[in-house]
């Protein structure tokens, strides 16, 4: 081949890989502007929704720097509402991890009832962190107890999570019940293979009136959130996403800035993790029940039984 003839075929080849390369930033740049453009359409909806109610701006919370392996961990709190701001104790503890280099998502459950030590205070339960000092002493009691890391942290009111379910599945959740729940839960679940809205999922998720108790009912939150998963991967959950975590983006505590929000959402779109792995604390064989005139029923746990599993469990 000619030399001018060489040149003129390798200009040719550098002009179709600068079109390749347009077009998939093209197709980028459209699938961020989708992203932000859905997100802000679900926030202004929520927003509406509950402008008539008093919107909680995010506490002081002294998160650790993610390190140079990019995983996240965030500690997820479910609340019930409380009216003229009584403090509540959560109803949810869980810390989840997201692994952007290895694609992986994992749930770490916190039983309720687990007695702990409190920085500044006594003994008591887990959950009871939260009512005496928030989101922030509930972190710095998770770090003491089990030497976990938590960047951010993610205050869920339960009509945030109906609302999300609602918007993410019209003809809700499938979910195979096991027995007839009612008892405390403001709804009536038939067992059998069901189709769950917001308010029915929510229901599920808290039952504890039967003999598994609190064993049961987060074995049950940790269901959940995988079978929201599975619709949340869907193709038709994936072009909701945006705009359903911008639905129930006002009903959310934080201090997940909306860049992160959008970057987290982003890497979940595109790289679609596999099922989310789960751990219960405490793990099997490593407790036992108690009782105590100011903290009432309790676990007592072995806690370096504890530690480790969860060291192991996410790798940190």
């Amino acid at each position: 081949m000619r030399r001018k003839d060489y040149k003129k075929s390798k200009s040719k080849v550098r002009r179709r890989l600068l079109k390749i390369l347009l077009f998939l930033l093209l197709i980028l740049g459209c699938l961020v502007g989708y992203i932000i453009f859905q997100y802000n359409e679900g926030r202004q909806a929520g927003e509406s929704a509950v402008k008539s109610e008093k919107v909680k701006e995010p506490e002081d919370f002294n998160g650790a720097v993610v390190n140079e392996l990019g995983k996240v961990n965030i500690l997820l709190l479910g609340v019930d509402a409380r009216e003229d701001d009584e403090p509540a104790r959560t109803d949810t503890i869980m810390v989840a991890q997201y692994d952007p280099q290895a694609n992986t998502a994992k749930l770490v459950s916190f039983m309720r009832d687990t007695y702990v030590e409190i920085p500044g205070y006594r003994n008591y339960k887990i959950n009871t962190a939260y009512f005496l000092g928030g989101a922030e002493l509930l972190r710095s009691t998770l770090k003491q107890n089990f030497d976990i890391d938590i960047h951010y942290y993610a205050l869920v009111d339960f009509k945030g999570f109906e609302a999300a379910v609602d918007a993410l599945a019209p003809d809700g959740v499938e979910i195979d019940v096991q027995k007839r729940m009612s008892e405390k839960i403001g709804v009536v679940i038939e067992p059998g293979l069901q189709q769950l809205n917001g308010k029915e999922l929510l229901g599920y998720a808290r039952f504890r009136a039967d003999s598994e108790g609190d064993f049961g009912r987060v074995a049950r939150q940790q269901e959940v959130l995988n079978a929201i998963k599975e619709e949340v991967l869907s193709v038709t959950g994936i072009t909701k996403l945006p705009r359903v975590v911008g639905t129930v983006q006002p009903y959310i505590e934080t201090n997940l800035g909306n860049t992160e929000v959008l970057g987290l959402m982003s890497d979940i779109l595109l790289k679609k993790p596999d099922d989310i792995e789960t751990l219960r604390i405490p793990v099997d064989e490593s407790f036992y029940d108690a009782s105590y005139s100011h903290a009432g029923s309790v676990l007592e746990i072995d806690f370096e039984q504890n530690q480790l599993a969860i060291q192991e469990f996410l790798g940190n």
